[in-house]
């Protein structure tokens, strides 16, 4: 079976691109899928997707479609 690979939201400017164009995204913890949505709020620490906040640097971002 083939792994799916997703592109991966390595940089700020990938994210707000993604918030701008309402882009749904996943929120991986290791390889946990935590969360998933539309970005509402990037700040320095953390990504808002929906109503929760996700740490940056614990966190992993990818698009949801492969």
């Amino acid at each position: 079976m083939k792994k799916r690979k997703f592109k991966e939201l390595t940089s700020t400017i990938h994210l707000h691109t993604a918030a701008i164009n309402q882009t749904p995204v996943l929120a991986f913890h290791g390889s946990e899928l935590v969360g998933s949505g539309i970005i509402m709020e990037i700040t320095n620490e953390a990504i808002k997707i929906n109503d929760h906040y996700y740490f940056r640097e614990i966190c992993r971002f990818v698009y949801a479609k492969a």
